[in-house]
């Protein structure tokens, strides 16, 4: 089943159109990014089909500059789910555009931070360059609906379709 996950992630990535009009943060601090994300809400896409809530993204830089990306959540049936991935920045993009890799050769898709906290790193709106994928995160399992509505304004603004956004439940306690 993670070998199913991690291929939808890459042929569903790998295969948009990229749109070149989509703009990114000016910079990310991969330092201050990494750890643990909480998501909040996202556009439906194949590969989560089966994640039914919890759902989290945990970000480790590596020695070799790449990031570890380890994406969990719960089933329907309350069985947890995981896929690992290597994550590798786009030279000239301050590391607001990454390339990830689910482990099958030749084949990543595009994560672009769109918006972020650049204060305090506590939220942050991805997306893909097709903008057939988006997804909302906090660094802790809620968000403030004020805050919530602002952040899907942006998203809109940056041409996404708001009634796709669907609320991710998670619980309302952060995991250790």
């Amino acid at each position: 089943m993670k070998t199913a996950i991690a291929l939808g992630v890459i042929f569903s990535l790998a295969g948009c159109a990229s749109r070149s009009d989509l703009s990114t943060v000016a910079g990310v601090d991969l330092d201050r990014y990494q750890g643990r994300w909480y998501e909040i809400a996202r556009v439906p896409n194949s590969f989560q089909r089966h994640c039914a809530g919890n759902v989290t993204a945990e970000y480790t830089a590596q020695p070799d500059g790449s990031i570890r990306v380890v994406n969990r959540c719960v089933r329907e049936d309350g069985s947890p789910e995981q896929a690992v991935a290597k994550a590798k920045p786009v030279p000239g993009s301050r590391n607001a555009k990454l390339r990830v890799n689910f482990g099958v050769p030749f084949a990543t898709g595009d994560y672009w931070v769109l918006a972020l906290d650049e204060t305090d790193y506590q939220w942050s709106l991805v997306g893909h360059p097709s903008r057939k994928y988006l997804w909302i995160l906090s660094r802790m399992p809620t968000m403030d609906d004020a805050l919530y509505n602002r952040i899907v304004a942006r998203a809109v603004a940056l041409g996404y379709d708001a009634a796709q956004f669907e609320r991710t439940p998670q619980n309302t306690r952060p995991s250790p």
